[in-house]
């Protein structure tokens, strides 16, 4: 009979710790946060500086525990092609997968877009954080998403490789 009673309550912490790891992982570290006020900025091909794109609807989440859990989706008018001339492209980009119920954001369809070319991804900020690049794909259609991008140096610095005078000096943090 205790052998029972034991094995029921191990079965019992191991399904409360599961549902809690999943719970935290899906909604508890998430938010929702405030768009960017004066339009979502690309980085120019001309002299490197961020210029602002009209856009609406933005929607976006982040979340403190990972610089790389900031996930947006807009809507724009402006021409994904017309934007590639003027604006940074990049290639070989694939989106992570946002949580379920952020659903504008739908990583199987934008990499199909992206595949497909009926969308184009663009750099919106380099190291928006250390060794992380916020981009920007939009559709053909108008649509538009945002997430966070680990760059080169973000890769080396996070894999153990010897980062280099490349990169940027890390900055430095407080025990607090």
């Amino acid at each position: 009979m205790n052998g029972k009673i034991v094995g029921i309550a191990i079965l019992l912490m191991a399904a409360i710790a599961g549902f809690g790891l999943y719970y935290l992982q899906i909604y508890g570290f998430y938010r929702e946060v405030p768009g960017p006020e004066h339009g979502l900025a690309l980085v120019s091909r001309a002299g490197g500086e961020a210029d602002p794109i009209a856009v609406t609807g933005y929607r976006a989440i982040d979340a403190d525990s990972s610089p790389i859990r900031y996930r947006a989706c807009f809507t724009t008018d402006q021409d994904p092609a017309a934007l590639g001339a003027t604006y940074v492209t990049l290639d070989g980009l694939e989106p992570r997968n946002a949580p379920g119920w952020f659903d504008c954001f739908d990583a199987g369809a934008i990499s199909q877009a992206l595949g497909n070319g009926t969308a184009q991804v663009f750099l919106a900020q380099k190291n928006i954080a250390y060794g992380v690049d916020r981009v920007v794909a939009i559709t053909d259609a108008g649509q538009g998403f945002v997430w966070h991008e680990l760059n080169e140096c973000g890769e080396k610095s996070y894999d153990g490789t010897v980062v280099g005078e490349e990169c940027p000096a890390r900055p430095e943090t407080s025990g607090d």
